[in-house]
């Protein structure tokens, strides 16, 4: 049987009437007799729970079904064997011979009409069949998000058929209870169960959590870490999830005092949790310490874990280890073939899955570890995202990705049993139910899985429209913001679904849509604002030979802090302050480090950038400020000049801030939609951070490229000379039409110059195309050579 979704063209069920939706409100669900698993109890008590929280609605259960044929209502039949339940002699034989070819956790979900005679003479059934007690709990799941619940009413379309069983045994994410993490660390138990069970109806059947990294605590936390730790086993269990622990060792092993303690503390939480399938060890990320000694410590780890779970297994990732560091595990696994290890787990900085899955025995699965929390500085980061966008919403903002991840996971899925993802709260909450539907179902089209996500966090009769939205907030972050005018549109419709669907007021996911909407469009507005702003601050100081250094730099300020004196778009910002306040309250998000306790600038503090200046404002405040204590007037108007004509060196010059989407004409960037996985990883911008997001450097240094593809100019005046100009870090091994070209002024440091003189003989054809090779530098990523701006001037 496929392990995709399938549409089963069952004859009996296809023979079903066509009488409109059918009607569960008065339903019965039937549950099979004697013992059985807790998570097909749990499957049932979801199935009620969540029916009667959407709708009021309370649903029957029976382990005899309707007892006499005045009761009225349809039966739902919930059960991982058919021959124990009371209706299940009545499946039809396509039923049975689909359950029959399920795999581990598949279902079947379909209706059917009842017996000729007897108590459930005429009655719909609709028939949830689990291939085990995980199968009733996801089929379960895909009966809430099909069904249409409304107030009063649930109801299912008759012809409703799937036959499925998922096409990856790992589909999970990480939850680590932790300060560092931007909203569940303000989480009861309550709110963790809740969250992993709307996480099981769309699929997952994981969790990881991180039980003693960051040992900082916080006033936000209400239950001790100890026993949130085993308070989610607990919940685990009673899911049928599989619990995992992230355990780096940070700490020098060589130190015998510190790895007895780490042991003990591992040992005694693996004794307390009643669920522990796994423990994963990151190599580094955090971590610095040789194989050889991590390897040494993951067997002591799982003798302490066979203990107590003889069945769990200890995983390794490769992150950050290099050359002999690979080397040495790859000997390690083909000389012992340990029976602790549970396989490689691929993240952040790790090889390369398909060259791990090269390498790696193949009795050991390969799982991925993807990184669905970060937008920058990150292992999938937005291609060419705005800086404008990147600077306010920054690392770790709410950000649906549907479409992106979506070609992530399928090209990175094949060669690995599954993921358990990278998360840090629930901003990323589209992205993990994205991964876990199609971890089931890889061809599962997006839009639908979006609409299957409408309609049970939000309300039915806007699923569609709603999808749509969520989609849009994915567009607002492609290309330049200012030319995107679609940003206006989302606002206009989610404002618009806001007013049809006052019910959805505290609704957190709610809450995140709405909250993009309105912040995106401000930015935008802002941006073009800001950037007006600053084009006339440069025509102020063009009239500095006539008017004075002074004079001129006095005006420009003036025209510069107009964004404070006279802001733009006063009601998104009052909006923003309002559903950032009320995600802090709904669901514990922290959009600010003063007014939320949010634990760094970097993890999601949209509200502190809100205001961020979008145009060098800060950078020319400090240069006019350098600029007065110039020793000659002559000096002060030549340094003026420069910083007027900074973007605009003059006709038939050319200007690009190359790591801006919105200002690099010639950089060669690909197609901006996707990251194009299938050609390898294209070169995009990365955003840096500097003093914690407040740097008042020049943004265009900020906003980087390490390095472009290639930069191309056409329409060049063969007869002219041209000098490229460069600004970065370090060194620029530029060629010219393939030619290597050593630079005639070759200052290194950030904001400084490079020149390059452009042979004549590249200009014949009026074309240029500049390329770039990587340095080689054995040093961390934050100091090595990059691209900044780049000028073309004409002589």
């Amino acid at each position: 049987m496929s392990a995709v979704y399938a549409t089963l063209l069952l004859a009996t069920l296809s023979a079903m009437p066509d009488a409109g939706p059918l009607d569960l409100s008065k339903a019965t669900i039937v549950t099979r007799r004697g013992a059985v698993a807790e998570a097909e109890k749990t499957a049932v008590t979801v199935l009620v729970e969540e029916a009667e929280n959407r709708t009021g609605v309370h649903l029957t259960v029976r382990t005899d079904g309707p007892t006499t044929t005045t009761e009225s209502g349809a039966v739902i039949v919930a059960t991982s064997r058919l021959d124990e339940v009371a209706e299940g002699r009545d499946a039809p034989a396509e039923i049975r011979q689909s359950v029959a070819g399920l795999k581990p956790e598949g279902f079947v979900l379909g209706v059917s009409q009842g017996v000729e005679a007897g108590a459930n003479a005429g009655r719909p059934i609709v028939w949830v069949v689990g291939a085990d007690a995980r199968g009733v709990l996801f089929g379960v799941g895909k009966l809430l998000r099909t069904m249409k619940m409304t107030q009063g009413a649930l109801s299912l379309d008759p012809k409703t058929k799937v036959v499925t069983s998922p096409a990856y045994p790992i589909r999970g994410h990480q939850l680590g209870y932790r300060n560092r993490a931007n909203s569940w660390d303000a989480w009861d138990v309550r709110q963790f169960e809740r969250y992993i069970r709307e996480l099981a109806i769309f699929g997952s059947n994981c969790v990881e959590n991180i039980p003693f990294q960051d040992e900082t605590s916080t006033s936000l936390m209400t239950v001790p870490r100890k026993v949130m730790n085993v308070q989610m086993s607990e919940i685990c269990q009673r899911y049928d999830q599989d619990y995992w622990l992230w355990v780096p060792a940070e700490f020098d092993l060589t130190d015998s005092e510190q790895r007895a303690k780490a042991l003990e503390e591992n040992e005694a939480l693996y004794q307390a949790c009643p669920r522990l399938d796994a423990v994963f060890v990151p190599g580094g990320d955090p971590g610095e310490n040789h194989p050889e000694l991590v390897i040494p410590f993951m067997k002591d780890l799982s003798v302490r874990l066979a203990r107590s779970h003889p069945k769990a297994k200890v995983w390794l990732s490769l992150q950050g280890f290099k050359g002999e560091w690979v080397d040495y595990v790859y000997r390690y696994l083909d000389k012992e073939k340990p029976d602790w290890f549970g396989g490689m787990v691929c993240g952040p900085s790790s090889p390369s899955i398909a060259s791990t899955r090269k390498r790696l025995d193949p009795r050991y699965p390969i799982r991925h570890y993807p990184d669905l929390t970060h937008n920058v500085r990150a292992q999938y980061p937005i291609p060419w995202w705005d800086p404008a966008l990147a600077h306010t919403l920054g690392r770790e903002s709410i950000n649906p990705r549907p479409l992106q991840f979506a070609e992530i996971h399928n090209a990175m899925a094949p060669l690995t049993v599954g993921f358990l993802s990278y998360s840090d709260g629930v901003h990323d909450d589209v992205n993990k139910i994205i991964w876990s539907t199609l971890a089931w179902d890889p061809e599962t089209p997006v839009r639908a899985i979006l609409i299957e996500y409408a309609r049970f966090f939000f309300a039915p009769e806007i699923a569609e429209l709603a999808a749509d939205g969520i989609l849009a907030l994915e567009q607002n972050w492609i290309g330049s913001l200012r030319d995107n005018g679609g940003v206006e549109g989302t606002r206009t419709l989610w404002e618009g679904l806001e007013k049809r669907s006052p019910q959805l007021e505290k609704n957190w996911r709610w809450q995140m849509c709405l909250v993009r909407a309105v912040y995106d469009s401000y930015i935008r507005q802002r941006l073009i604002d800001e950037s007006a702003l600053e084009e006339e601050a440069n025509l102020a100081l063009a009239d500095a030979p006539a008017r004075g250094a002074h004079a001129a730099m006095d005006r420009a300020l003036t025209i510069l802090q107009r964004t404070k004196t006279d802001p733009v778009a006063p009601r998104l910002r009052k909006r923003i302050d309002e559903l950032c306040e009320a995600l802090f309250r709904s669901i514990g998000l922290q959009t600010s480090e003063s007014k939320h306790q949010a634990s760094g600038a970097e993890r999601g503090c949209i509200l502190d950038f809100a205001d961020h200046p979008l145009n060098s404002r800060w950078w020319l405040e400090d240069e006019f400020a350098s600029i007065r204590n110039l020793p000659s007037e002559p000096e002060k108007l030549a340094r003026l000049e420069l910083l007027r004509t900074w973007e605009h060196p003059g006709p038939g010059s050319f200007y690009d801030d190359v790591g801006n989407v919105a200002k690099s004409p010639h950089v060669v960037k690909g197609d901006l939609t996707t990251l194009g996985l299938s050609l390898g990883r294209p070169s995009i911008p990365e955003v840096l951070w500097w003093d914690e997001g407040v740097s008042r450097q020049r943004p265009a240094w900020i906003d980087v490229m390490n390095w472009p593809l290639a930069m191309r100019y056409r329409n060049l005046d063969p007869e002219a000379d041209y000098v490229i100009r460069t600004t970065g870090l370090g060194t620029c091994l530029l060629s010219i039409d393939g030619e290597r070209v050593a630079p005639c002024l070759d200052n290194k440091g950030i904001g400084e110059f490079k020149e390059f003189v452009v042979p004549k003989r590249h200009l014949a054809d009026g074309e240029l195309s500049l390329t770039f090779e990587r340095p080689v530098e054995n040093l961390n990523w934050r100091y090595r050579s990059r691209l900044s701006e780049l000028w073309l001037l004409k002589k």
